[in-house]
């Protein structure tokens, strides 16, 4: 289960929620899900150096919400919001829909969102940046940000090889199998001159303990710490750990003071 299922799909339900929140009747159900890949496409392709982590299609009756999580809102909203209305106009086109919302949620921390940190390993890649520069500048800043552990995987044809194989790198810990690990995935490929190179990331977050709501545009509308969690006692007991950690630190630091002391 840890090799071959989606860490995003195994927890779907449990601590994390839904991208498409919609219902729809058996006729209407497959072409509502083919227009929401079509707008996610579009929005990629669109929006191609804007920093989308995700994007959140949310459906009433006679209305389309489109929420974007972004690092880069700015691109996105434009000079006096113009770009925004520009997309929407778009949507319309597309979907056929009249009335089209669109929200964009700012990313305070986007060294900690799996997709945000693969597109810019890809980007580096393209670049022709070395594979191994990339990936350990990726882990550094997300280890730095407080992530627990992170895993970063790459194939195809590194470095202009003859051969393609793939590589690992990975620091901290990632268990796949601990479904109330808040474990963020992402799959991307990188255009290069040798060919396509696939990078898969995956990053722990920490472990959810309290009861958490699966709406990921309230999770990331939360309390402002810069990450798409909610705030509840397990967060809390978790962070007291984290700082127990500062202290143990403190006293390693008295020690070696102490240690010094005696050599002199």
């Amino acid at each position: 289960m840890g090799q071959k299922t989606n860490p995003i799909g195994a927890r779907l339900g449990i601590i994390r929620g839904w991208d498409s929140n919609w219902y729809a009747s058996k006729k209407e159900y497959a072409t509502k899900l083919i227009e929401d890949d079509k707008i996610r496409n579009y929005l990629n392709a669109r929006i191609n150096k804007g920093g989308i982590a995700k994007i959140v299609i949310e459906r009433t009756l006679n209305k389309l919400i489109v929420t974007i999580h972004t690092s880069k809102p700015g691109i996105i909203i434009g000079k006096g919001g113009g770009e925004v209305d520009r997309i929407k106009e778009e949507l319309k086109k597309l979907t056929g829909n009249a009335d089209v919302q669109i929200n964009i949620l700012e990313i305070r921390r986007p060294e900690l969102d799996a997709n945000i940190v693969a597109d810019t390993i890809a980007r580096q890649l393209e670049n022709r940046i070395n594979y191994k520069r990339a990936i350990k500048m990726s882990i550094a800043s997300a280890l730095r940000m407080g992530a627990e552990g992170i895993k970063v995987k790459v194939g195809g044809r590194l470095g202009g090889a003859e051969i393609a194989r793939s590589e690992e790198i990975k620091q901290g810990r990632t268990p796949l199998h601990t479904l109330r690990m808040d474990i963020d995935y992402a799959n991307v490929f990188a255009l290069t001159v040798y060919g396509k190179i696939g990078i898969k990331v995956w990053i722990c977050k920490g472990e959810v303990l309290g009861k958490r709501d699966l709406n990921p545009n309230v999770i990331a509308g939360g309390k402002n710490d810069g990450t798409e969690r909610p705030h509840t006692g397990g967060f809390d007991r978790r962070d007291d750990r984290g700082r127990g950690g500062d202290r143990r630190g403190g006293g390693d630091r008295r020690g070696g003071d102490n240690r010094g002391g005696g050599r002199r």
